[in-house]
């Protein structure tokens, strides 16, 4: 098995028992990354460089006999919406092409200091807007199954990414299911945390209320470890919640015995494909078999999750990509211009595509005067319904169990000329983000090749119960150990 293969951890125990070095690491990723990159195209800028000098100071510390973290030397692909200091961050948009931060964001001085590598920034839906990585500015991610399919969005480079070997761990960004979704398209892990629990600071901003940062990984016990870096408290963040963080690993192990998993009959509805309901009724049976109860529950809001998400969503958006005016940074028009209005409106035309741009009308649409009232705060009354239907629900169980997409992932065009069909490939993410509460996607299964993804929902700051239940499921199966032949 070539290094690039192996998961995090199975390299943590090479690189402290001095079998391996860090830059023999390294290395295998990026031969993997120029061997492969052609085909999947999961990066927008690959770090080689710092990389390589990065990982000879992780082994020369080591044979120095220094004890190092527990991600020392293990290589890390960021999401392109995640500020790095002195590297490209694009959120895959023209109208930021060419910016390069001045500072990291919370998450990468956290990496930093567990002497993580930053291998490269990862493709995405343009400002994190979409569900198949299709509307990235730059271009289109394949995934890794299937070349002529999507890869999942918003971040499809990420997901792809570790899917196909070209990093070992991964970040990416969840406003409405853009870790998970692309999880359950590349067949690999993804978790979205609660919201607070992971620092935003230094995150590019679409929707404040619902953005949270979270680790994409090749298996669970990867997942904990990453997790484990980021989660802290950082008083940058005004939304960060000074909240104990668990030794996530300690509890990986110990199983799902006696757990009450809770099954949502509004979750299961005609959209599902047959697949997907083959491979969520025998995960169901996995967990009985394991020693879990399996509890029915009602969440009977649910079915305004998707309105209230697409109003509430684009709404945050239009305030926060109000600052893209071709004045302080990023694209600049280079047509004429008569005054600072028409320099905005050309700048803003030129540099953002279609989804952002519709995205952005329709939440100035939904603040605006007269409308307010019967779009914005109606939507978020019923979020607030939502939440409370998720609250009566975890009094009666531990976990909440729902397929992660209602199919697997879709071919390269296929929803691009219809936006309300690829919305709904959200619908089963979307109330994570709007309560605030964890989720994690695990394989779960294949249709004609195609991985599926099986989601777990929790309580907030219960993302230890989601690893230990997300384990269990994943020793009991073999999805995880599959991997796409490219």
């Amino acid at each position: 098995m070539e290094l690039y293969q192996k998961t995090a951890h199975e390299l943590r125990d090479l690189i402290v028992k001095k079998e391996v070095k860090a830059t023999e690491v390294v290395a295998s990723v990026l031969q993997r990354i120029k061997a492969v990159e052609p085909k999947v195209q999961s990066y927008v800028t690959v770090a080689e460089e710092t990389a390589m000098k990065e990982a000879e100071t992780v082994d020369s510390l080591l044979a120095a006999g220094n004890d190092l973290p527990v991600l020392a030397g293990i290589p890390v692909a960021v999401k392109d919406v995640i500020s790095t200091a002195g590297l490209r961050t694009t959120c895959s948009s023209k109208i930021l092409e060419n910016y390069v931060p001045v500072y990291d964001a919370a998450v990468i001085t956290s990496l930093k200091e567990q002497q993580a590598i930053i291998i490269g920034k990862t493709n995405m839906d343009e400002f994190a807007m979409g569900s198949s990585t299709e509307n990235s500015g730059l271009f289109i991610t394949k995934n890794p199954w299937d070349l002529e399919s999507v890869p999942g969005g918003s971040s499809g480079g990420s997901a792809a990414a570790v899917c196909a070997d070209e990093t070992i761990l991964a970040l990416g960004t969840d406003t409405g299911g853009s870790i998970r979704q692309p999880a359950a398209y590349c067949g690999v892990v993804g978790l979205k945390p609660t919201y607070g629990r992971v620092s935003r600071y230094g995150q590019i901003a679409y929707a404040s209320s619902l953005d949270q940062i979270g680790p994409i990984t090749k298996d669970v016990t990867d997942c904990a470890l990453l997790m484990q870096a980021i989660a802290k408290y950082d008083p940058q963040d005004s939304t960060c919640v000074d909240y104990p963080v668990p030794d996530y690993l300690q509890t990986l192990q110990q199983g799902v015995k006696g757990m009450r998993i809770g099954i949502a009959k509004e979750y299961f509805t005609e959209g599902i494909s047959s697949p997907v309901k083959v491979a969520i009724d025998d995960a169901i049976r996995v967990y009985k078999d394991l020693g879990a109860e399996v509890v029915e529950i009602s969440l009977p809001y649910t079915e305004y999750a998707l309105a209230v998400y697409y109003i509430i969503a684009p709404a945050e958006a239009s305030s926060n990509l109000a600052r893209y005016d071709g004045v302080r940074y990023g694209y600049r028009t280079a047509a004429d211009v008569a005054d600072s209005v028409e320099l905005f409106m050309k700048t803003r035309k030129e540099g953002f595509g279609p989804e952002v741009k519709r995205r952005i009308m329709v939440g100035t649409y939904a603040l605006s005067s007269g409308y307010y009232d019967a779009y914005y705060l109606k939507a978020q009354q019923v979020r607030t319904l939502i939440r409370e239907d998720f609250n009566q629900a975890f009094k009666s169980c531990d976990l909440i169990l729902t397929p992660t997409t209602p199919t697997t992932a879709f071919k390269i065009g296929a929803k691009t000329k219809d936006p309300l069909e690829m919305y709904l490939e959200d619908i089963f993410t979307i109330t994570c983000n709007l309560v605030g509460i964890p989720g994690i996607s695990i394989p779960a299964g294949f249709a004609d090749g195609m991985p599926i993804g099986l989601q777990l929902m929790g309580p907030a700051f219960k993302e230890e119960v989601l690893l230990q239940a997300a384990y269990s499921f994943e020793q009991a199966t073999d999805y995880h150990q599959r991997k796409p032949s490219l």
